[in-house]
């Protein structure tokens, strides 16, 4: 079906032409002696065994190197709730990223309902099928729920990637930017503009990897989060309890008059008056993408270093730098769950990738950078041990 919206020479639709994912065999199928091994008789012996002890499907099924990529289509990149048919062409390419990065593989499931109870129960009946569940572009506050109650039904990894992968880079390029300016993560006074998923993920993480939640001010379209605030969602109530321990009123401007850094997960437009106002010496990580809150050359003008989620400037914040790297750690390690831990760990890893040779425009390693993966699945393997959560 044509559609004026679509331009066939557009290189980005030549290359989307058919999807980007195919299946493919991991075993010969050239002889009767083939057929027999993996499928009808042989098959059934696999199955009875499995049967007998459902842990083998680990070792003789996908399951051990496979995860779910699901979403409801109700928060998809920046073009918002499009639904699961238009969400598809992301959760493939999020598959090709697992794949390629993490050795993983990964299947979309863009399911059609965006009710909580219906997209926690058509989770659960799929888990037998995957070693793991990776959420997408579910929108806040759905997501919280959504997450949680999978996350204590089933006995496998599930992770959100747009609150948890987001905050484990964000801690990452912190831990590294601040080392960079010698400052230690306690002493930083840190503004995060954005309290939806990402905005609560990351202020959780910063506290986790050693920020101090009273010296945390989360503002989102109406202000600074606080006690003076009436009619919060849980989730920011949450935020109001345990961050701004100064009890500061007002908008962003106000937040970070004299703030060490500011982290954009919103959307929303910062003014450079209000960059201005930070303290010196300061780090803005701007994340909105494609249009990031505050122009890095304009943030440049005022602090010392800064980050964006864009691929065209430096320091990029991208998911891709953890989730490849989680998954396959959590998968090698047969965890049952992500810890706080192994999101930290994972952070930590991300940033020694890079920690020798730090520069104001490179405080994060390439999204690119072979060594990334691997030195995150190591990590978050030893975590994922260490935490009491492996199989």
């Amino acid at each position: 079906m044509s559609s004026s919206t679509v331009d066939p020479a557009d290189p980005v639709f030549r290359l989307h032409r058919g999807g980007k994912l195919a299946v493919a065999s991991t075993v010969p199928l050239t002889s009767r002696e083939d057929l027999s091994l993996a499928y009808t008789p042989g098959v059934a012996r696999v199955c009875a065994a499995i049967a007998a002890d459902s842990g083998l499907a680990d070792d003789y099924t996908w399951t051990g190197h496979t995860v779910a990529v699901v979403t409801d289509g109700s928060a998809v990149l920046g073009l918002g709730n499009i639904g699961p048919h238009a969400a598809l062409p992301v959760m493939e390419g999020k598959a090709v990223l697992f794949k390629q990065f993490g050795g993983v593989d990964a299947v979309p499931i863009c399911l059609n309902t965006q009710d909580v109870d219906e997209i926690v129960a058509a989770v659960r009946a799929l888990a037998p099928s995957f070693g793991g569940i990776n959420l997408e572009d579910i929108s806040a506050p759905r997501c919280f729920e959504v997450e949680r109650r999978l996350d204590e039904a089933l006995d496998i990894p599930v992770f959100h990637d747009d609150q948890h992968g987001t905050a484990i880079v964000v801690l990452a390029a912190l831990r590294n930017a601040a080392a960079l300016l010698t400052r230690k993560l306690g002493d930083l006074r840190v503004v995060i503009s954005g309290a939806g998923a990402a905005g609560v993920a990351v202020t959780k993480m910063l506290v986790a990897g050693g920020v101090n939640p009273e010296q945390v001010v989360v503002c989102d379209s109406r202000g600074i989060i606080g006690p003076h605030r009436e009619g919060l969602t849980s989730a920011k109530a949450e935020l109001a309890e345990l961050t701004n321990g100064d009890g500061r009123r007002g908008d962003v401007a106000e937040a970070l008059r004299g703030a060490d850094v500011l982290i954009g997960v919103s959307g929303g437009q910062i003014p450079e008056a209000a960059v201005a106002g930070m303290a010196p010496n300061g780090i803005v990580f701007a994340l909105a993408n494609p249009t990031p809150e505050v122009q890095p050359e304009v943030a440049a003008r005022h602090v010392a270093v800064v980050a964006t989620g864009r691929s065209d400037h430096p320091n990029q914040i991208n998911n891709v730098l953890a989730f490849p790297g989680v998954f396959r750690g959590a998968l090698d390690a047969r965890a049952t769950r992500v810890t706080d831990g192994m999101k930290v760990a994972a952070a930590d890893a991300i940033a020694g990738v890079v920690a020798d040779s730090l520069t104001p425009e490179a405080i994060v390693p390439s999204p690119l950078d072979p060594r990334v993966a691997p030195a995150v699945a190591a990590a978050v393997a030893e975590a994922a041990r260490r935490d009491g959560v492996t199989r």
